[in-house]
């Protein structure tokens, strides 16, 4: 008993940093340190699992890593300016991690391990976004201020956090402090919470009173992704009950505040206030693509440092501009940036090319994390690393990893039928 419970939390600890690992504030404040801790846990954990390592796991495993790496050294190659090898260093990182963690849960252990382990964790996560919330209003005035490179964050003895600059707005008459929880963007916390609204909605199933709770803090978030997510599902998810239980129509009512926001949130990102946070997502979706078109066989270079300064003199021709604003009906209203890329769909696509991407992206459609309702899931995590810079992240990098790793399973299992 006390070594199943030592299993336990090593897999508990082992996914909250593979989650904080994927734009939580601990890994950007401290990102060598907990990255050290978090490969060096990993290793251990591998090393001295219970379960002996099956040998068509590692072997999985250490092609995947092979293939992985040689295409990043390919792009580091032919890339079309200097890159830093410390960024190559972060990737190589963030491949290692995302393999061992998955070598780790995939090696003899229960089918859902997983997939319960992250349920308990991101409910943690959820647990404490709702008292950061709430807290706000009674701490406002005693935060003191840490800074990133990129921001200015504003803490309660580091246990909530707050970027009151960006993030104050009001709704309906509230004014609140956008959640961002553990996290350094709202929008990240609203991908987790969503990804738990999806496990309990449609694989845990425990506690519809569970729903309501994330799909209130998914509110308190104020994101226009997140909103729109959990509208979808929220219809998803209705529509399956309504077919078992004629009387689940009160659930409906649910949904009515999720519209009410959206709609005031998409309003004042469209025409309102807060117009420049729609461009930069309408530019980062369209730049990108433009950039890969002059780039398409191996990109840019996944230095993201080299993609902000090459973004800086990347113009759109005004024959572009007409054409994205015929196609669209949006006009576009930013002609460059000096930042990096949102859309980190597009920021892979500019930065390694066609090729790299495609594989990518379909080892990522093709992944066995998450088998129930699959196309709802997919469009989740697709809209989510659309949103945010994620998608090289180890969370959801993952994704990937196992995709490639079923494939060479595949591979092998065919490979001993036919000896």
């Amino acid at each position: 008993m006390k070594v199943t419970y030592f299993y336990k939390i090593t897999d508990i600890i082992l996914i909250s940093l593979l989650i904080l690992s994927s734009g939580g504030l601990l890994f950007v404040f401290n990102r060598n340190i907990c990255y050290a801790i978090f490969l060096g846990a990993l290793l251990l954990a591998v090393l001295f699992s219970k379960d002996k390592l099956k040998t068509r796991e590692v072997y999985s495993a250490l092609l995947t890593s092979f293939t992985i790496l040689f295409l990043f050294y390919i792009n580091y190659i032919f890339a079309i300016s200097t890159q830093t090898i410390n960024k190559y260093a972060y990737y190589f990182i963030v491949c290692t991690v995302s393999i061992l963690t998955l070598l780790y849960f995939r090696n003899n252990k229960k089918k859902d391990i997983f997939i319960n382990r992250l349920y308990f964790v991101l409910k943690i996560v959820l647990f404490h976004a709702g008292l950061n919330f709430f807290a706000y209003f009674f701490i406002k005035n005693n935060l003191s201020t840490i800074s990133s490179i990129s921001n200015d964050y504003e803490t309660f003895f580091n246990i909530f956090f707050y970027v009151p600059k960006k993030c104050l707005v009001s709704v309906f008459g509230l004014e609140f402090c956008r959640n961002q929880g553990l996290f350094w963007e709202p929008g990240i916390l609203q991908a987790f919470l969503n990804i738990l609204f999806f496990l309990e909605a449609f694989i845990i199933k425990k506690s519809k009173a569970l729903l309501i709770i994330i799909g209130f803090v998914i509110l308190t978030t104020y994101s226009t992704t997140g909103l729109s997510i959990l509208l979808l599902q929220g219809i998803v998810y209705i529509h399956n009950e309504f077919k078992k239980n004629k009387l689940f129509l009160f659930i409906v009512a649910v949904l009515i505040p999720i519209y009410l926001v959206l709609q005031v949130n998409i309003e004042d990102k469209v025409q309102g206030e807060k117009e420049a946070s729609f461009q930069k997502r309408f530019f980062d979706l369209t730049q990108p693509f433009y950039i890969a078109l002059e780039n398409p066989i191996t990109g840019i270079g996944l230095d993201s440092e080299q993609f902000q300064k090459l973004r800086e003199e990347f113009y759109f021709t005004s024959s572009t501009l007409d054409y994205i604003h015929n196609q669209t009906g949006l006009g576009l209203k930013v002609s460059v940036t000096d930042k990096g890329s949102s859309n980190s769909i597009m920021f892979l696509l500019a930065a390694t090319g066609f090729p790299t991407t495609i594989l990518f992206i379909y080892l990522f459609f093709k992944q066995q994390i998450i088998k129930d309702k699959r196309w709802l899931w997919m469009i989740i995590i697709i809209i989510s690393v659309m949103s945010e810079p994620l998608l090289l992240r180890p969370f959801f990098f993952i994704f990937i990893v196992s995709g490639f790793m079923s494939f060479y399973q595949k591979i092998m299992i065919h490979k001993q039928q036919f000896q």
